[in-house]
């Protein structure tokens, strides 16, 4: 089975019982609720809200809103949450759509670890990414936008296949939301789907906890939002995290994948 996307035809895969299970690496701050929300919208996917998360606060003692809640309601054991990742998707759907960040891994559990994932990288605009952070917490560093992180990953994971893995940007999504999620689409090798165009507005059941402090806007929305607009100046402490990540940044946009 191939599907056309400007002149080139890309060939579905084929997975037999299994899964196609896709592991989008996204920092903080981005429109990767948006993206869940797209998938979930799919008949054929389910989705995971950052599966990582209980593990990652109870590993580092890292102090996020809603902390002991978040930790309350997951499943906090690295290699209980990689095995059920790998395993069924839930309800039996043929994709799985599992949102992570880069920057939760600091257990022994290693994004590389992941069996049997197709892995894409979702970026952003580190200064849009900070202006955004800093609106829910009072501190931002480099390492709470976890860009360094998810091009590590990158890299090794673009080592591994020989050539660079999926990878869009959020404005690209927001420039052309039909034309950028359909070329992904045919990446990750599954035919485009309209209805990833929108969704029910309101909190929706695969959310975690944390959605009461950070999905606001999300739970407002009922599809993608407009272009953003040139982003303002930003104060100095944040522009110096943000000139920070950068490069990281700028050298997976160099791969990223365009509506065609």
């Amino acid at each position: 089975m191939t599907l056309e996307i400007g002149s080139q035809p890309l060939r579905m895969i084929s997975r037999g019982e299994q899964p196609l299970r896709i592991a989008m690496w996204s920092g903080p701050r981005n429109i990767s609720t948006a993206m869940m929300r797209s998938f979930s919208s799919r008949a054929d996917c389910a989705v995971s809200d950052e599966p990582f998360y209980g593990c990652f606060l109870a590993e580092s003692g890292a102090d996020h809103p809603m902390r002991e809640a978040v930790i309350a309601s997951m499943d906090c054991d690295w290699q209980s949450v990689a095995a059920t990742l790998s395993g069924p998707a839930p309800a039996g759907k043929p994709v799985w759509y599992q949102k992570h960040m880069p920057h939760h891994m600091v257990g022994p559990i290693a994004p590389d670890d992941l069996a049997g994932v197709v892995h894409a990288f979702l970026i952003r605009d580190p200064a849009r990414m900070a202006a955004s952070y800093a609106a829910k917490r009072e501190t931002v560093t480099p390492a709470d936008l976890g860009v360094a992180a998810q091009r590590a990953f990158f890299d090794r994971e673009a080592e591994r296949l020989g050539t660079a893995p999926p990878v869009i940007d959020s404005a690209d999504v927001l420039r052309d939301p039909a034309g950028t999620l359909s070329a992904l689409c045919g990446a990750l090798g599954i035919p485009w789907d309209e209805a990833m165009l929108s969704w029910a507005p309101g909190r929706h059941a695969e959310d975690g906890v944390w959605a009461a402090h950070w999905y606001g806007r999300v739970e407002a929305s009922s599809g993608f939002g407009p272009p953003e607009p040139e982003p303002e100046a930003l104060p100095p402490a944040l522009a110096e995290v943000a000139d920070a990540c950068q490069a990281d940044y700028a050298a997976m946009a160099e791969h990223r994948i365009r509506a065609r």
